[in-house]
Formats: C-alpha cells, structure tokens, sequence
C-alpha cells in the first residue's frame, strides 16, 4: 500500500514542475531530492555550496548521494565569510549565511531556466527560531516537506521507506554552530574544529561536536558512547588532530552532545542545529 504522506509530497512536487534542491547532503535535504529526481527527472537539479563553514567530509557524501539517486550535482562556492555582518558572529549569522546559499541556488536556477528553490525545511523547523528560515522566506524559497506537513519523525520514516543511505544520519550544522556567539567566524577557526571532528568520527563516533573555546576545544559525541571516548582520550590520532587544530588542550564534555549546549556553557550559539 502506497504510504499517504509520501503520495501527498510526490504529487507537491509534481505541481512545481521544475526545481533547484538547496542540497547539504542532510536526511531532509536528501528526501527531498529523491523525490524530486523521482517527479521531475532531469528537471530537478542539486546544488550543494562549497564553503569554509561546510564540514569537508559532507561535500564527498553529497557526490555520493547525488550519484546515488541518478542526480545532477552542481557545486558552487559561497562567500559568507566575506560578509561582515556573518563574520560578526550575532544571532542572525544563520541568515547570512542562509541569504548566500539561496542566493546563489537561484543563480542557477535562472541559470538553467528552473522554475523553484526547494530547501529541507520540515515542520518541527517551523517552530523553532531559525534566523535561516527568514532568509529562505525574503529569497522566495520553497519548503515541500514543510508544505505537505511532514515533521522529523516522517521525514526519517519515508527516508528509510525509500531506502536512502543517510536515513538514519545524525543532524549536522555548519561548523560555525562550533563558535560561541560573538567570535568571530574566520577560516582558521572552522578548519580547526573540522578537524577535530574529523578525528573523532575516524574512531567511530557519529554524533560528534568540536566546541570552540579559545585555547581550549570541548569535545562531545553520543551521551551514551561518552565512557569510549574517555578511553581513548589518549589516542595518537586524535591529540595530533587536536594539537594541529591549534588547541592547547582538550576536555570531554561528560554529558555528551545535546542541542544548545554552547548556551549551558554560558557562549551562546545560533543556527538550525547547535
């Protein structure tokens, strides 16, 4: 029997007609690609942003993905960092960074003479404060899963319906989500928490945060795998990984990753997912 919400989100997408998907290689982002290779066939077209603020392990899976679900991946640079308003790191650096993205998926759009710009945006995300959303509102871009209804908990479950590989991939932020607010967001400071966490998800940790402290990165994976990261708070890999970042020293949050943890600290973050 065919699952009514994925019928209601296939038919939404139908009715555009032709789209660009502002691609991150996330659950949601990637749903909503499949279903619109699957609707609109050559008419739907992925475009992921090539940015300092991108964890680099996340461009290699979008080609992945996209070769994957037969799509066409179109890669183009994003120039946030050179915006001074995101570089400032305030409450509203998701927006900036958000007015770039889309900014730039809509080139492509005229581009290619496709008619919408589609995010990943699903319902939960509306009643969240997400400076990014207003971004995506001002640049005229469109939220399918947020359209049909479909909340986290569907998202996930028509992920896994149609098999894609990431269904069960954990939320993932822009790696300047890393930097308490008010820091400002420099290339340096995003390569170095990239790294650290690249160290962590190479010992086998998923759900990793590289928290930028200054002098000091504060480390945190799965709440419930914390005690295995103590074990190898010692591994060769990761103090390299640690000392090349340019920290002096590292500390494993013994709480493990929760959303909004730089706020417990006291640093303050912002952007979809902290």
């Amino acid at each position: 029997m065919t699952d009514a919400s994925l019928q209601t989100l296939r038919e939404h997408m139908a009715s555009l007609g032709s789209a660009v998907v502002a691609f991150s290689a996330g659950v949601d982002s990637t749903l909503v690609l499949a279903v619109a290779v699957e609707q609109l066939g050559p008419r739907a077209v992925a475009v992921f942003g090539v940015s300092p603020s991108v964890p680099r392990d996340e461009r290699t899976e979008a080609r992945t993905l996209a070769a994957h679900l037969g799509a066409r991946l179109i890669e183009r640079s994003t120039h946030e960092l050179a915006d001074p308003s995101y570089a400032a790191n305030d409450s509203q650096r998701c927006r900036h960074c958000k007015w770039e993205l889309y900014g730039v998926c809509r080139q492509v759009a005229d581009e290619l003479g496709l008619a919408a710009v589609l995010d990943g945006t699903q319902a939960d995300d509306l009643s969240d404060t997400r400076p990014g959303l207003l971004a995506g509102r001002e640049r005229g871009v469109h939220s399918p899963l947020a359209a049909c209804g479909l909340d986290k908990h569907d998202v996930r479950r028509l992920a896994r319906l149609l098999e894609l590989p990431n269904w069960d991939k954990p939320a993932m932020a822009c790696l300047a989500s890393r930097l308490p607010t008010g820091t400002p967001v420099t290339a340096a400071r995003l390569a170095a928490v990239d790294g650290v966490e690249r160290a962590l998800r190479r010992l086998g940790f998923r759900q990793v945060r590289a928290r930028h402290l200054g002098r000091e990165v504060l480390l945190q994976v799965e709440s419930e795998r914390v005690g295995e990261l103590l074990a190898q708070h010692d591994d060769p890999g990761l103090a390299r990984a640690v000392t090349q970042a340019g920290f002096e020293s590292a500390r494993i949050d013994p709480d493990g990753y929760r959303r909004g943890s730089l706020h417990a600290l006291g640093a303050g973050s912002h952007g979809a997912d902290t």
